[in-house]
């Protein structure tokens, strides 16, 4: 049996959005292999302060071991949850929510990983 021309063409233009839409959808997903990386930028340094902004990218592991040789306090603007792993094996979750403010002491070394689906961005106030 055929189908009548116009039925036939209302399917074709359903599919057809149904397939756009499913493509949008899967490009609009966050990705953690689409190459965005966590990024730190000093935006204030003097003899007594280095501001930094730091935003972590959803899913990147590249951002390495390091050390905070200054204690400073973080500032969330952007919310979300952070991964920290340590060198003794030993792992910390904390969920940062936006405007949170937290303090660290000098000398912490760890590995940020924000496992969430959006960048999640603090601004580290070093004190000298």
């Amino acid at each position: 049996m055929r189908m009548p021309n116009g039925l036939s063409f209302i399917c074709g233009v359903v599919t057809g959005a149904l397939l756009c839409a499913g493509l949008a959808a899967v490009w609009a997903a966050p990705n953690p292999q689409t190459g965005r990386k966590s990024t730190s930028k000093i935006v204030l340094e003097n003899d007594r302060v280095r501001v930094k902004e730091a935003v972590f990218a959803p899913g990147d592991t590249n951002a390495g071991m390091h050390t905070h040789d200054l204690p400073h306090v973080g500032v969330v603007i952007d919310g979300g949850t952070l991964k920290f792993n340590y060198p003794d094996g030993k792992t910390e979750t904390m969920d940062l929510p936006r405007g949170g403010v937290g303090y660290r002491e000098a000398n912490v070394t760890h590995q940020p990983i924000n496992p969430g689906r959006e960048p999640v961005k603090v601004i580290e106030v070093e004190i000298k």
